[in-house]
């Protein structure tokens, strides 16, 4: 039976065992009379004679050693208190006689008595009177009927002879409902102690079993499979922006769906349309195991595909940390990819030639970028290794390159480039660095809170709609809705499926 675990029996065990004591607490404060208890323990019994017979000799001056028959003296403080579970009042004790308790000193003579009580209970003073039955014979003290509230106390101090250190010392007497007992102080102050040994041992099995359910839940494996796994083989194309989030997420599907192949093939958002609308034509049950890709809407001509809006991707500027601005604004972008900016010295940067480097054709960021940014396309190609024209009449070196990694590179290498990639592609690298349009700085957590233009919905597109049941289904279901959401936050963007990300993908 699937139920029947570790984590669950010790569970069950808890709580069974939770309900027992509650059970059994209840039933005891019902069914169980409260009893009085007046419990006495010796705190204190040395020598203060000589006589070897009292314990080990010891050294006095003063009235220890002056008085007479101190040779085999000794001292007991005495501790009498209320350790029951109700409060005791003169008329609850029942012997016959005037006093309440007897205290027997066995083989000893009394010959003092000092009575001490704890501080704010003074008024256990009064009680001490002969007229009440405090009296001592030989080695007998009797005390009288002195009312204690639960857990007060008093102390006496008895100054013996006759008899070694250890003689047995015996409080007796009788209370209705309850007895008189010795008892024992586990701490250093002689305090009684807080919780019975029933307390005890119930609260220590409860910890147990709750530490033994934590462990189980910290040692276990909380990763779940994603809802509904798939077999199969499945080929992810389209953007190189957004394939370093897919290649990660393909991994983890892979690991926990057992018979999964997902293979991630980016060519560009373009050429990933491209792909999948072919697949679907040649395809005879009309549905392709391919996903493509794509930043931004797909072009028109292909109403065949299906759109699935899974997340916001930001996008920056970057260039060659020789040129030394860090700002640009939306007018000077426009001029420098219209090539009528064609040094840096001419925006107050260093005196350097700008070069342009772009994606190819393909590229859904240039795609965002001519959208969203420029409001027209990018000039044409004038240089095939981004440093030198090929069209002498071209106003700016212009190249294009086939993927984010290689525009980075390039961007890095010359002084004076500027080109364009996903945000989180742009982070870390060495020998550039981002530009801010207008003042506004690329970033996810403020999106849609300021202006910053560069940005876009990366959608995933099928070829019609593919069977509930298929790899294609299972895999899009976990990238936009599932666990996949966590990578693509981890990778910089937000996912369409969060509160923030469902206002920002549903208005655009």
């Amino acid at each position: 039976m699937e139920w029947l675990n570790a984590e669950n029996v010790v569970a069950v065990l808890t709580a069974v065992l939770g309900i027992l004591a509650s059970g059994g607490v209840l039933w005891y404060e019902r069914r169980v009379p409260r009893r009085r208890r007046i419990g006495y323990r010796v705190q204190m019994d040395t020598p203060i004679g000589s006589d070897v017979r009292a314990g080990r000799p010891n050294f006095r001056l003063g009235l220890f050693n002056e008085a007479p028959e101190m040779s085999d003296a000794t001292l007991v403080l005495l501790r009498i208190e209320n350790d029951g579970s109700q409060s005791i009042a003169d008329n609850d004790y029942t012997g016959r006689e005037i006093h309440g308790l007897t205290a027997e000193f066995t083989d000893r003579t009394v010959r003092a008595i000092a009575v001490t009580q704890p501080p704010g209970a003074e008024h256990l003073m009064d009680h001490f009177t002969a007229a009440a039955g405090m009296r001592h014979t030989g080695g007998t003290i009797h005390l009288p009927r002195v009312p204690l509230n639960q857990g007060q106390h008093f102390k006496l101090l008895v100054l013996l002879t006759g008899g070694p250190v250890g003689s047995a010392i015996r409080v007796t007497g009788g209370l209705r409902d309850g007895d008189v007992a010795p008892n024992r102080s586990t701490t250093p102050d002689d305090t009684p102690p807080l919780f019975s040994r029933a307390a005890r041992v119930i609260t220590v099995l409860l910890t147990v079993c709750v530490v033994a359910l934590a462990t189980i839940i910290v040692a276990r494996d909380d990763s779940r499979p994603p809802i509904g796994c798939a077999r199969g083989e499945l080929t992810v194309t389209g953007s190189t922006a957004f394939a370093p989030v897919v290649r990660e997420l393909a991994k983890k599907y892979e690991k926990d769906c057992e018979g999964a192949t997902v293979t991630v093939d980016a060519h560009g958002s373009n050429a990933g349309i491209r792909a999948l609308a072919e697949a679907g034509a040649a395809s005879e049950d009309g549905s392709p195991a391919v996903i493509a890709l794509a930043d931004g809407p797909k072009p028109g001509g292909y109403p065949q595909l299906r759109e699935t809006r899974v997340a916001v991707s930001v996008f920056s500027l970057v260039v060659n940390d020789r040129v030394t601005l860090k700002n640009l604004s939306l007018d000077a972008v426009r001029k420098l990819y219209r090539g009528e900016i064609t040094d840096w010295s001419q925006l107050g940067g260093p005196d350097l030639p700008v070069l342009l480097v772009s994606r190819d054709a393909n590229s859904g960021t240039r795609e965002v970028f001519q959208r969203r940014v420029l409001h027209r396309n990018e000039p044409v190609n004038s240089s095939r290794d981004c440093t030198h024209k090929d069209d002498a009449e071209a106003p700016v070196v212009r190249c294009e390159l086939g993927s984010t990694e290689q525009v980075l590179a390039t961007v890095a290498d010359l002084p004076g480039a500027i080109g364009y990639s996903e945000l989180r592609s742009g982070s870390g690298l060495k020998g550039l660095h981002r530009l801010t349009i207008d003042g506004d700085a690329p970033s996810v957590d403020d999106i849609g809170e300021t202006g910053y233009p560069y940005r876009e919905i990366e959608y995933a597109y099928t070829y019609g709609r593919p069977p509930a049941d298929s790899l294609v289904s299972s895999f899009l279901t976990y990238m936009s809705r599932g666990g996949g959401q966590d990578v693509i936050t981890t990778h910089g963007h937000l996912p369409c499926a969060t509160p923030k990300g469902l206002r920002i993908c549903g208005e655009e």
